[in-house]
C-alpha cells in the first residue's frame, strides 16, 4: 500500500515542537471525549523531547492518557540515555499521568525478552490514536535502520548489532507505528537534509515504511527542508 504523506515546512525546531504540542493536544481532546482514553506513542531524541517539554502546558485530562514507547534501547532501567527516562524528566514528572498509564518497554531484560514482554501491551493497546516518530540522518525511524530486514510478523522486534549504541534495543514494528489514526514524524537540523531528499524522491528508507491507511504528517523545519520548499 503506498503511503500517502503531506509535508509541513516550518520556520525552526521550536516551531516544529510546537505544531506537533498543538496537535497531540487536539488529539487528545478527541479520543477523550470519543472514546474516554488517549493513547499515544512517543519518540526519543531531541526534537520529541522539545514536544514533551511544551506538552507539560496542555490543559487535559492527564488521568485518560496512556503511554507507549516506539523504542528502547537495552540499559538500566534509570539509564539517562533511556527514552522512558527521557520522557520521565521532560513530562511524567511534570504531569499528572498515572503511573499505571505509562508503559515503558522493560529493555533492562535485553531485547528478546523484553520485545515478547511488550507484544500484549502493544497488542491490547492498537490502534493508537497518535504515534510521533523522529528519523535520523541514515533515514532510521524508531530502531529500524536502513539495509536491516525484519520479520512482517512481528509487531514488536527484538534489534541487535545496532549500527548507533547501545547495541541491543527494542522497537515496534512498520506495521504497529503504522496502527494509528494520526502519524506524526518530526524532522530538524541540516544534518537530516540528504536524508529528506532521498525519502521524497522515494528511496526505501525506513521512516518510508511508516503509514498506509493513515497518512503521515512529516513536520520540518527550515534546516531539514533545504532547498526543498
Amino acid at each position: 500500500m503506498k503511503v500517502q504523506t503531506r509535508w509541513h515546512i516550518l520556520e525552526d525546531p521550536l516551531a516544529v515542537a510546537e505544531e506537533a504540542a498543538r496537535r497531540v493536544c487536539e488529539a487528545a481532546r478527541r479520543a477523550i471525549s470519543e472514546r474516554g482514553v488517549f493513547r499515544i506513542v512517543l519518540a526519543g531524541g531531541r526534537t520529541p523531547q522539545d514536544m514533551h517539554m511544551l506538552l507539560t502546558r496542555a490543559d487535559t485530562d492527564w488521568t485518560r492518557w496512556r503511554v507507549y514507547f516506539g523504542d528502547e534501547r537495552c540499559l538500566p532501567v534509570n539509564d539517562s540515555e533511556r527514552n522512558s527516562e527521557a520522557a520521565r524528566v521532560a513530562l511524567f514528572d511534570k504531569v499528572s499521568i498515572p503511573a499505571q498509564g505509562v508503559h515503558p518497554i522493560p529493555a533492562e531484560l535485553g531485547a528478546e525478552a523484553a520485545a515478547a514482554a511488550y507484544v500484549p501491551v502493544v497488542d491490547a493497546a492498537l490502534p493508537f490514536d497518535v504515534v510521533t516518530l523522529g528519523m535520523g540522518e541514515d533515514g532510521h525511524t524508531a530502531s529500524l535502520f536502513p539495509g536491516r530486514v525484519y520479520p512482517t510478523a512481528e509487531i514488536v522486534h527484538a534489534v541487535h548489532d545496532s549500527p548507533k549504541p547501545p547495541p541491543g534495543r527494542v522497537s515496534l514494528s512498520a506495521g504497529a507505528l503504522s496502527c494509528a489514526r494520526e502519524i506524526l514524524i518530526l524532522v530538524t537540523g541540516a544534518g537530516k537534509r540528504d536524508a529528506v531528499a532521498a525519502w521524497r524522491a522515494g528511496q526505501a528508507l525506513p521512516v518510508a515504511s511508516i503509514g498506509g491507511e493513515t497518512v503521515v504528517d512529516v513536520l520540518l523545519d527550515q534546516d531539514a527542508c533545504g532547498d526543498l520548499n
